[in-house]
């Protein structure tokens, strides 16, 4: 009872609006509070499902919907600190309890007695009048139970148990090899002859990162911060190349974090389940719950942008190839190492812009003051920094939303910076979803974003580049979208959507970046004050299309791997390596390197929820480009067209179908045309 007692999470958090007490808790309270949370639940269930009552919605739909409180307490707690702030104990629970949250999953789902009185009420719902978001939660709870096999006989079911249960374990295990084979590799320069072509803002971060581990000279590692500038400025091609084939080969150097016998049986455990459940693939089990619904309807969005594209790319590949082998005055191929690097040259001759003529114009405090500005201007949201909030790290802020009436609308954390034991990327989080009580209050979310954004150093504080300035953009837009949500259930709401339609109000967002009228209010000098200069704005406009075709490319190569790991019909015992180049060689447009590789370490399809669906970003590409070219045609911030998207879309999380919802904002179905359009592709003739 001590215990207990001095746990935070068995009592109710008595902390600024009920945020978690990340202040409080410590890594020992998180496994008895899994192993309490779990007892609930599976208590509630058998509470349900014993019910001798005959079932009804509320009896069995929405209790089972209101269940596990105290789990979701804590899972949200832990795997927002595993995410961002990992170390080695973290891990080692999470290993523990990854296991044990399967089997309670399953519990739930593989119960035949609640089974049988979810499908009872299935069968009624025509004769029940429920409202739209109630026939949605009955909708979704059926499909639910039965895609994790509560029709399945008994002896599938424990097949189904068993496989889940290692399938869960293995996503963990693949995450953790991956961020534990990406940290341990730096590059330690020692001399200044090394740091050709590098700006001096970058050759400070790696000074401060190797003033940090107790190091003379300049250090890079993996991080997006510290790899990303590196391959787009460093003048010294074999560093380029050494680190190239570091960053493709996390995973994937035959020790114990190799991840490519992982793959093998995390591809071959999805097989097997859709086989269970009478699919011929996965994907096709996969995608039966998204807006796509069929792997044909994704390879016929993928070839479409193929089609459109790929030339595009080919032509783009000519240019700086043809712009390399005239400043190297030798004969050479481009190779992946050197691509960063010369479109970084070429596109600085062609629009005179680079980061580091833009990166003193998005200093990250008046970024964010910017992006949030942009959401008051749309909706008339505003932010109030709350010191008294607990957070997980001294780096992360908290923040209360205010709607424009002034109600509470949400928190909001930001923690931008990386860490040792943070995962690398970028992404939105619930520490608690939206959702009504039983008594019909309102209980606000709790919102996270994460970022891994260039440090401020001993001189200067986080100047940003702009792609990292649209990330910020894409990961509010996802915040945004939690934040705005307004339904009953927590599982509708938010971010809770089809994968494939997740993405659109994130990449929507990112519309704004090559706006000058957002441009003109977001960059300003962090030493002067002054407004970015309206010929550099105009550049930058000009250069957003720059190796458009490259980009789209590169992200339909990721789609076409995915889906290709994802549509096999008989079980992979084969080279993992050979199996990727052969997926996306039609794509292909700077050479392959032998020996590199991407799958062990593309934790999106393999630990991240995106199998069977990376597609989803190039397919809400086309619902972001169409959907912008209404702000466009309106005004960009045009509040009764912000107000449309933010009632139809953002607002009701996956309370309805999202075809229904996008066309109820847009007006009519959505193509390929305004993306074509954004893009500059005008060769192809659209049906």
């Amino acid at each position: 009872m001590k215990q207990n007692s001095e746990n935070p999470f068995f009592g109710t958090y008595q902390t600024p609006f009920g945020t978690p007490p990340f202040d409080q808790i410590k890594t020992a309270h998180y496994e008895p509070a899994f192993d309490e949370g779990i007892r609930q639940l599976d208590e509630e269930i058998r509470g349900i499902a014993d019910n001798p009552e005959p079932p009804t919605f509320e009896n069995t739909i929405v209790a089972l919907e209101r269940s596990g409180r105290l789990l979701d307490k804590v899972s949200s707690a832990f795997f927002n600190v595993l995410n961002a702030e990992a170390d080695d104990e973290m891990m080692e629970i999470s290993q523990r309890v990854s296991p044990k949250l399967s089997d309670s999953s399953n519990n739930i789902y593989l119960n035949e007695k609640l089974f049988t009185r979810v499908k009872s009420i299935y069968g009624q719902k025509e004769m029940l009048h429920l409202s739209t978001e109630d026939a949605r939660l009955l909708e979704e709870t059926f499909e639910a139970f039965s895609v994790r096999g509560a029709a399945l006989n008994p002896e599938d079911k424990e097949k189904y148990r068993k496989l889940s249960s290692e399938l869960s374990r293995l996503s963990l295990t693949f995450d953790q090899n991956a961020l534990k084979d990406k940290n341990r590799y730096e590059l330690l320069l020692t001399k200044e002859e090394e740091l050709e072509g590098l700006p001096e803002s970058i050759r400070e971060a790696a000074a401060l990162r190797a003033k940090e581990k107790g190091k003379a000279g300049w250090m890079f590692n993996l991080s997006a911060p510290s790899y990303m500038p590196f391959m787009r400025y460093s003048a010294l091609r074999e560093l380029r190349e050494k680190m190239y084939r570091e960053y493709m080969s996390v995973g994937n150097k035959g020790d114990g974090y190799d991840n490519k016998e992982i793959i093998r049986k995390i591809v071959n455990i999805r097989l097997e389940i859709a086989r269970l459940m009478g699919y011929t693939n996965y994907a096709d089990y996969k995608l039966k719950h998204t807006m796509a619904k069929t792997p044909a309807r994704v390879y016929k969005l993928l070839n479409e942008l193929l089609e459109a594209y790929k030339p595009v790319a080919v032509n783009e590949y000519s240019a700086i190839q043809g712009f390399a082998l005239g400043t190297e005055k030798e004969n050479m191929s481009v190779m992946p190492w050197d691509w960063s690097y010369y479109s970084e040259k070429l596109k600085d001759i062609r629009f005179k812009v680079n980061d580091e003529m833009t990166r003193p114009y998005f200093e990250l405090g008046n970024v964010k003051k910017g992006v949030f500005g942009l959401a008051t201007q749309l909706y008339g949201i505003t932010f109030k920094e709350n010191k008294e909030i607990p957070v997980y790290h001294p780096e992360v802020d908290a923040y209360e939303v205010y709607d424009a009436d002034g109600q509470f609308l949400s928190i909001l954390y930001t923690d931008f910076h990386p860490r040792d034991g943070k995962q690398s990327g970028a992404w939105m989080n619930n520490v608690k979803e939206q959702y009504r009580e039983g008594d019909g209050s309102d209980s606000r979310p709790q919102i996270i974003i994460v970022m891994n954004f260039t440090r401020p150093t001993e001189t200067k504080p986080s100047l940003l580049t702009f792609d990292e300035v649209n990330t910020l953009l894409h990961e509010f837009g996802h915040a945004l979208h939690g934040m705005f949500a307004k339904g009953s259930y927590a599982s509708l709401s938010g971010t809770n959507v089809y994968r494939d339609f997740v993405e659109l109000p994130s990449q929507l967002m990112e519309n704004w970046l090559t706006e000058k009228e957002f441009l003109d209010q977001i960059a300003v000098h962090y030493q002067t004050g002054e407004k970015i200069p309206q010929e550099l704005v105009q550049k930058l406009v000009d250069a957003a299309n720059f190796n458009v075709g490259y980009a789209c490319c590169r992200q339909l190569s990721f789609g076409f791997l995915d889906m290709a790991w994802h549509t096999r019909t008989e079980p992979f015992e084969g080279d993992v390596i050979a199996f990727e180049k052969e997926a996306w060689k039609q794509i292909v447009i700077v050479p392959e390197v032998p020996g590199t590789l991407m799958s062990s370490s593309f934790g999106h399809i393999f630990s991240g929820g995106y199998s069977a669906g990376y597609y989803g970003y190039k397919w809400a590409e086309v619902l972001d480009a169409d959907a912008f070219s209404l702000f466009k045609e309106n005004g960009i911030f045009n509040r009764e067209t912000a107000r449309s998207f933010r009632e139809n879309i953002l607002e009701k999380g996956g309370t309805e179908d999202p075809d229904v919802l996008y066309k109820r904002f847009r007006g009519k179905e959505p193509g390929i045309e305004a993306l074509l359009r954004r893009n500059g592709i005008k060769s192809i003739t659209v049906e």
